[in-house]
């Protein structure tokens, strides 16, 4: 199928921004609930560190139930009184409505993709046999909730064609449940599979292997105990869970991951082992081979300290990725029966660009790198023979080139700021792309442009920056601007679409992503000079992107906003402590923002190999000197502040936002207010449409009555 892009145009009119008619802020501080304290006091190390927000750790306590119900109150109530909320989610809701259809996903002859009919809160997959084959629907995950909030994750169809397993969570949680049915029929089988996360469905025979937790001690607290022992288990098909084989666990180290996975031939079971909460960044790697005789584990790799994918097996050897001696990644080949590094073979060796993702379709390896944060890709065969450079439609982002070794094609995705996802089909053996799915946008993206900048930062380093906004910008310093970051995990921010992002930009507003160290956009060295004890570095960098902005005569400091989540939340809250001057508006969402704690609580242990932890002295001192909880000064005026979270939140658990919108509410001073917005049947990410839009006008509508926005909303425009 392939689509023509239907280009529209909005009235200039409709894109102004009015400052004489803003919207003043809060003119009076907010009179916030009474949050009590209760002395506490931790000693780390020998320093006393006060703690009187927690018992709102305790999120299933009456009281901070009550909190919340309090808070969401007063919050509501000031977001309910901006005049244009409403028609803002309105707006939302038109750049949305627009059918979405993934890239398809072969496997063992069938073909599975995702469609979205524009307004719907999960997408429906779709299954037919082969690209000419009759779709019909698979999976409608739009009817497995009344409110929509139940996902459908991994699906994954066994060698025969005949199995096909995929994974269910509930209102956001990390949670995952795994079923069974039918590909042919769509008969659902009896298998449940409950106490999954962090866990993939690995095809061998009649069963699969999969990891999970043991069940929680008390289900009422399933989503903020801490997770460990996470053990690898085998389910024979039509069996209960309780009669599931034990593959692999290690008791001893109860904050180690483990991940399994089976090559596509399901000839090689291959055990991932992390220790982050042991401060390791890398992985171990042990392999089975499941065609023969002894199930001994061979230990190709036994250390922590660098990491490894098994891409393919070609035959009896693996085809790897690693950084072991190359920060910026390359791909070898490794004889499982011959582990030593000595006998690994070289296929695609280091360069100056980072290698971001590889994978491999048609017995072609497609490495994809990053130079300056904008894919390049590179096709090898097997033998390590490189035979062309992928020609790509622009500068932007790309993912998939996945298939079977049998594909005479490979499909993939592009994507930049001001471009939505399109997909294309690869001829391997030409080289040459055809688009295959392309959208029909309700709004036109070619009123809005993308320039890359580089500015220094505070140590001399060069930054990357990416800077969207309408044509013909006028650099007045009174441009409205949102900046936002990550900058951890050695995650890299490549340029992506946003329809939501369109009702920013259309009303004059600018929006600035830094590639912030911590990320892996330059390769480990990158990501090392953000973590840690280096973790100033990330903050910053961020803030002299702001200032760079505010020079250069982009914006000023009463026009710009920042926003972040989760690890680039804790950089909102780092930066509101910090310079609480620089930026007019802040958005924290989902933040890790209690520092000395953040490894108690579900999976935040493993966070340790970026952060360190306070369980150590060296740990404690960086991470008190920026921890956004402990940092907050009693009398500072600070930005206008929405907190958000959710209650299903089960990475970052809320009592991060709880803890630190009750100090920063003691600790503020001034007129600006400090809202913390908490969903409900939600998790780290919105569990459907319908909340990611509501919580994108709310946070979109309070930063415009900050920044002294009047929006103008063009009438609606059916694609």
């Amino acid at each position: 199928m392939s689509f023509l892009r239907l280009t529209m145009l909005l009235a200039a009119s409709a894109m102004a921004v009015s400052p004489a008619a803003a919207q003043p802020t809060t003119p009076t501080p907010l009179r916030y609930p009474v949050t009590k304290t209760v002395p506490h006091v931790d000693d780390y190390h020998g320093t006393k560190v006060a703690d009187p927000f927690r018992w709102l750790e305790d999120d299933t306590a009456s009281a901070a139930k009550s909190w919340v119900t309090e808070q969401n109150a007063l919050t509501f109530d000031v977001l309910g009184r901006i005049p244009y909320r409403a028609a803002l989610l309105d707006r939302l809701k038109q750049l949305n409505n627009y059918e979405k259809i993934s890239a398809p996903s072969r496997s063992h002859g069938w073909v599975v993709y995702a469609k979205n009919s524009g307004l719907q809160n999960q997408s429906v997959f779709y299954i037919q046999r082969g690209l000419t084959g009759t779709p019909r629907v698979l999976l409608d995950p739009n009817t497995l909730s009344k409110d929509g909030t139940t996902r459908v994750g991994a699906i994954s169809i066994d060698q025969s064609g005949k199995q096909l397993a995929y994974t269910t969570s509930q209102a956001g949680s990390d949670w995952q449940e795994i079923h069974v049915m039918d590909p042919a029929t769509g008969a659902a089988k009896t298998d449940r599979i409950r106490w999954v996360k962090f866990s993939g469905v690995a095809w061998r025979g009649a069963g699969f292997y999969y990891s999970r937790y043991p069940a929680p001690s008390d289900t009422t607290r399933a989503l903020s105990e801490e997770n460990g022992n996470q053990q690898v288990y085998y389910h024979t098909l039509g069996t209960p869970q309780s009669r599931d084989q034990l593959v692999y666990g290690d008791p001893a180290h109860p904050q180690r991951f483990h991940f399994a996975s089976t090559t596509s031939d399901e000839r090689f079971l291959i055990l991932d082992l992390q220790d982050r909460g042991a401060g390791k960044d890398g992985n171990a790697l042990w392999v089975r081979d499941l065609t023969s005789r002894d199930t001994t584990w061979m230990k190709v790799v036994t250390t922590f300290d660098d990491r490894y994918t098994v891409l393919d097996n070609d035959g009896a050897s693996l085809i790897v990725y690693t950084n072991r001696g190359a920060k910026n990644g390359r791909i070898v080949r490794i004889d499982p029966t011959r582990p030593a590094e000595a006998n690994w073979v070289t296929l695609v060796p280091e360069r100056a660009e980072v290698l971001g993702f590889a994978s491999t379709a048609g017995r072609r390896i497609f490495a994809s790198y990053l130079k300056d944060v904008a894919s390049m890709v590179v096709q090898y065969r097997y033998d390590g023979t490189r035979e062309r450079d992928v020609t790509l439609p622009g500068l932007g982002s790309v993912n998939g080139f996945a298939g079977e070794q049998s594909d005479t094609d490979a499909f993939y995705t592009f994507v930049s700021y001001t471009e939505p996802p399109t997909t294309y089909r690869y001829d391997i053996a030409t080289g040459t792309s055809t688009k295959y799915l392309e959208p029909k946008l309700p709004f036109d993206p070619t009123k809005f442009e993308t320039k890359q900048l580089f500015f220094t930062s505070k140590d001399g380093t060069k930054v990357p920056m990416f800077v969207v906004a309408k044509k013909g910008l006028v650099l007045d310093g009174r441009n409205p601007t949102m900046v936002y970051g990550y900058g951890g995990f050695n995650i890299a921010e490549t340029p992506s679409f946003s329809a939501s992002r369109m009702a920013w930009l259309e009303q004059g507003g600018v929006w600035v992503t830094v590639s912030l160290r911590g990320g892996s956009e330059y390769g480990d060295a990158w990501h090392e000079a953000g973590m840690k004890d280096k973790k100033q570095n990330v903050f910053d960098d961020f803030m002299a992107a702001a200032d760079y902005l505010i020079a250069s005569k982009y914006t000023s400091s009463d026009r710009l906003a920042m926003k972040g989540g989760s690890n680039g939340g804790l950089l909102v809250g780092a930066v509101m402590t910090q310079r609480p001057e620089l930026f007019t508006v802040a958005l924290p969402a989902v933040g890790v923002m209690d520092m000395l704690r953040f490894q108690k609580f579900t999976i935040g242990w493993n966070w340790v190999a970026d952060y360190g932890s306070s369980d150590t002295p060296d740990g404690f001192r960086y991470l008190s000197a920026y921890s956004p909880l402990h940092n907050l000064k009693d009398g500072t005026a600070y930005p206008a502040t929405l907190v958000t979270t959710a209650d299903h939140d089960d990475r970052v658990v809320p009592a991060h936002s709880f803890k630190f919108a009750a100090r920063v509410q003691q600790a503020h001073r001034g007129a600006n207010p400090v809202l913390i917005r908490i969903e409900t049947a939600s998790g780290h990410g919105s569990s459907s449409l319908t909340k990611a839009l509501s919580i994108a006008a709310d946070e979109y509508a309070f930063t415009m009555s900050h920044l002294k926005m009047t929006p103008i909303f063009p009438p609606a425009i059916t694609p």
